[in-house]
């Protein structure tokens, strides 16, 4: 279920009665109507980042819910799929910041492989309903996540963009790891997230940890 890498840091909390009921219910919404994303990829972004590998900690909150969206990476989508608006903003910023072309792709893979641990609060999501598993323990599992990262010696940048991440705060030793804060790249706060510059303070704060830096480009798909 879990990626080996994070078994000796998270497997406890598989045995945890929330996880039991929280696994319950996910069976239960699957049984009614589609859930995205497939049982195969709840735990995507774990196995493209391990444990041990993590430098950059990007929290999103919900999972895509069309279908064929998302595929258990906060912000991305699969090849092929349409840019959401969220991540179409986050390539603007990418752009006007460091000068990198705006891909063809939502496709975030090259930067989970890279040490970008993509994290949503929430790692399922019923079909059409926006938050419609919120409050049903997926919480408690990903706060571990990140209580995990923040517990390492090994030091990692969090990035917390809009209200809701950022109350994820008090989970991180500040002393240790380096966070970036700012308004959430969504339609609704584009000005406010343009021009704030998140990906240069992520490179300096990376660079202060003695991190290789991360090759933020994502490669076209249509050639």
């Amino acid at each position: 279920m879990l990626p080996d890498s994070w078994q000796d840091v998270l497997g406890e909390e598989l045995g945890k009665p929330y996880f039991k009921e929280l696994t319950e219910f996910v069976e239960e919404e699957r049984a009614r109507g589609p859930v995205y994303p497939p049982r195969e990829e709840v735990f995507a972004a774990l196995e493209a980042t391990p444990f041990d590998r993590v430098k950059v900690l990007i929290l999103g909150q919900d999972p895509y819910h069309g279908e064929g969206q998302g595929h258990g990476l906060c912000f991305s989508v699969r090849p092929g799929v349409r840019i959401p608006p969220s991540l179409r903003n986050v390539y603007k910023e990418l752009h006007a910041e460091l000068g990198h072309p705006i891909p063809d792709n939502g496709y975030l893979m090259p930067w989970a492989h890279q040490g970008v641990l993509l994290l949503n609060a929430v790692l399922t999501v019923r079909a059409g309903e926006p938050n419609s598993h919120k409050g049903k323990g997926w919480e408690k599992f990903t706060d571990a996540v990140i209580r995990a990262v923040a517990g390492r010696e090994k030091p990692a940048v969090f990035v917390l963009w809009g209200s809701y991440a950022r109350k994820k705060l008090r989970l991180i030793d500040t002393e240790r790891h380096a966070v970036v804060e700012g308004p959430h790249p969504s339609p609704l706060s584009t000005q406010k997230f343009a021009g704030t510059r998140p990906f240069t303070r992520i490179d300096e704060a990376l660079a202060a940890q003695g991190h290789a830096p991360v090759d933020w480009r994502i490669p076209d798909l249509k050639r």
